[in-house]
């Protein structure tokens, strides 16, 4: 299974130049958990709700006085779409992150997140179980060469 085939391809953004309460009312507009920020149109970081929390709490400002560029994460981590799904979620655990945006050489095509990977379960373990299956069968006429 790749990258494509569960990412979500309605990207929330938001310009970095904007205050935290325009990134938090397109999260709750759009019911997504965070907001890919731009400068100048190009992708320059994301804002998470655990973002938007921690500047909250850290900064005791309203969120229409805290910066967006000063909460956002940066660098992007990012993957492109034709990337195996395994190869997403070795990233996410290794790099201790939830969301990867999708990039088509530069260009932000999508979201992949643990929530898409949760509602994908299913096809998921269909693909491991068939791949186990193709693998079992391979090795089974492996057997005949071996008489």
């Amino acid at each position: 299974m790749l990258v494509e085939d569960v990412m979500t391809t309605d990207l929330v953004t938001c310009d970095a130049r904007a205050p935290v309460r325009v990134a938090v009312e397109r999260m709750l507009r759009n019911r997504v958990g965070s907001v890919v920020v731009t400068n100048e149109g190009s992708p320059a970081g994301i804002v998470t709700e655990a973002d938007v929390l921690h500047a909250g709490y850290a900064t005791d400002d309203p969120f229409s006085e805290i910066p967006l560029r000063k909460t956002m994460s940066s660098p992007l981590e990012t993957i492109q779409p034709r990337k195996p799904l395994r190869t997403a979620t070795d990233r996410m655990r290794t790099e201790g992150i939830k969301k990867l945006v999708v990039v088509d050489g530069l260009t932000p095509v999508g979201i992949v997140t643990t929530g898409d990977i949760v509602d994908n379960y299913a096809g998921i373990k269909r693909e491991v179980r068939d791949l186990a299956s193709d693998a079992e069968r391979w090795s089974s006429r492996g057997d005949r060469f071996d008489e």
